[in-house]
């Protein structure tokens, strides 16, 4: 039962996001629109009730707890900026909004948003082993309780692992593409097939056009002209 409530919980996460950005955007209501989007923390309320009632009826604690108890975690720590980063998406696509900014992929930046994302894992994980921890005072400890060991054992792995994986993001920060060195403007010598200053294209100077022009000749004169008469 406790594995189908939380695929359920899973599936109406995402079927309220999708009806909360689309009454938002689509229908133009914002209120009901953003009414929908904080509904979806009730979900985990709903999973944590029913999780604390079936081991209140004698259930025998078993991996679908430390599960139910995982993913309250996730939610409540990746939740929130999953919604935002939605809804950043849809007011952009829907909305005319401009476009969210990528995430930073090189340098210390790209560190610094990896340390962020830890930080949130840090949360969920806090959340999980806070709720495992209840859960095993609550049916009195013992060997039957193994189980949620186990998983709260699984949290802090995640934790380390994800904590190294960020770690090297600032030990070996890295490095963006190469650009090469700016050019300055070209200038005729440099252009391929142009000719230098003061020269035409043929690689003649401007004085050659004037001496290809025919020199003016002297106009003879009319033996019938005034001049020409004695």
């Amino acid at each position: 039962m406790i594995v189908g409530l939380i695929v359920a919980c899973e599936a109406g996460f995402w079927v309220l996001l999708a009806a909360g950005l689309a009454v938002r955007y689509l229908l133009g209501r914002r209120r009901l629109g953003a009414a929908l989007l904080l509904a979806e923390p009730l979900l985990e309320v709903v999973l944590f009730a029913v999780t604390a009632v079936d081991l209140r009826n004698g259930a025998e604690p078993g991996w679908e707890h430390g599960l139910a108890a995982l993913y309250i975690g996730f939610t409540v720590a990746y939740g929130h900026s999953t919604v935002r980063w939605l809804d950043g998406h849809a007011a952009h696509r829907l909305g005319g909004a401009p476009r969210p900014p990528k995430p930073p992929r090189y340098g210390l930046a790209r560190a610094r948003h990896e340390g962020r994302l830890w930080l949130r894992t840090l949360l969920a994980s806090a959340v999980a082993l806070a709720l495992l921890q209840a859960a095993i005072r609550y049916v009195g400890g013992g060997a039957g309780t193994d189980p949620l060991r186990a998983w709260q054992a699984a949290v802090l792995r995640i934790l380390v692992i994800h904590g190294l994986i960020a770690l090297t993001y600032l030990i070996f920060p890295k490095k963006g593409p190469k650009r090469g060195p700016k050019e300055g403007p070209k200038t005729p010598e440099t252009v391929p097939g142009a000719s230098p200053a003061g020269e035409s294209p043929a690689g003649e100077g401007t004085g050659s056009l004037s001496a290809r022009r025919p020199a003016p000749t002297a106009r003879h004169r009319s033996p019938c002209s005034p001049s020409g008469r004695e």
